[in-house]
């Protein structure tokens, strides 16, 4: 167990992930700081953890100054909006917090001489035209389309993040988190686990967006984290790759998701979003030489599990 002498501030600390790497951080024996201004987090998801003498919650909006007193050991910058309808809704607060957000997380860093890691996102890859996609290929992306706004932030949030350790010497670490699901996962984040999950539960058709052949990629949150945890912890200092390397089309987890609540929903077909990528799949080999870590758990044991959490929210 880590001695609860270190300190880490983790940004997005009530949001989906940041609340279960919270959990584990604790868990481990760090005192964790958890700042979220919840514009999508959500103060259910860390509730547990407010009588925890190690755990403390500060609302601050990250874009503004980080004014923190005292020694800090680590710096997660978990903060964002992190997924299409969150994103499409809030597209300058996503461009602030990757950029003014980035830049001020990196800053406290540098004063309290603190680890930084960087949560970035396989949408750096944008509709990727190499499969499965390796760290060192530079993405397919749309600048200026409606997702542009969450793709750029991020790819710029690496770029600072990498200028401060090659000139500040900032001891960096870089995710890049594909699709993620499980329990904390909020109904009307518009991914698909979740919109599959309520509209079956609630035996309302299924929406599969084109003819449903598009791919992802479908690694669960325990598997996420300890990936996170490891890649804290190591000396990596270029981007890595974290998700599940098996790949579903979509309109195989809507007939999976049909099955397992045993629904009486049918699937209906709509047009693809603008910049939807058709394929989306992580090479994880780095992960797997460096970090010794690949998922474990299957998409039908993790989707069953994120569909009972669910029906035990009322849902």
């Amino acid at each position: 167990m880590v001695s609860k002498k270190q300190i880490i501030l983790i940004t997005g600390g009530a949001g989906f992930i940041g609340s279960h790497f919270c959990d584990r951080l604790t868990k481990e024996g760090f005192k964790v700081i958890c700042m979220d201004n919840l514009i999508t987090g959500n103060m259910d998801n860390i509730r547990h953890l407010l009588k925890n003498p190690w755990f403390e919650f500060i609302k601050h909006n990250v874009t503004k100054y980080i004014k923190l007193v005292g020694r800090i050991d680590y710096v997660l910058h978990f903060a964002s909006p992190a997924s299409p309808v969150d994103y499409l809704n809030f597209p300058i607060q996503t461009l602030k917090v990757g950029s003014l957000g980035t830049h001020n997380t990196l800053g406290l860093a540098k004063v309290k001489k603190a680890k930084f890691m960087l949560a970035s996102t396989s949408e750096v890859y944008g509709d990727p035209l190499i499969h499965p996609q390796p760290e060192n290929y530079w993405g397919n992306v749309n600048s200026v389309g409606v997702r542009g706004c969450y793709d750029e932030a991020k790819r710029f949030a690496e770029a600072i993040t990498m200028a401060y350790h090659r000139v500040h010497k900032i001891d960096t670490r870089i995710v890049r988190i594909f699709n993620t699901y499980g329990t904390r996962m909020r109904l009307n984040d518009g991914r698909v686990v979740p919109n599959f999950i309520y509209q079956s539960l609630k035996n309302l058709p299924l929406t599969v967006y084109g003819k449903g052949n598009q791919t992802r990629c479908f690694c669960f949150i325990s598997d996420l984290v300890e990936g996170l945890f490891r890649l804290m912890l190591s000396d990596i200092h270029e981007p890595l790759n974290l998700g599940s390397p098996n790949e579903f089309t979509i309109k195989e987890l809507a007939y999976l998701t049909i099955n397992l609540t045993n629904t009486k929903s049918k699937i209906v077909y709509k047009p693809l979003p603008q910049d939807d990528p058709k394929q989306r799949q992580p090479n994880i080999s780095k992960a797997k030489k460096l970090l010794h870590w690949h998922p474990q758990v299957k998409l039908r044991e993790g989707l069953d599990a994120t569909i009972q959490w669910f029906k035990n929210q009322g849902i």
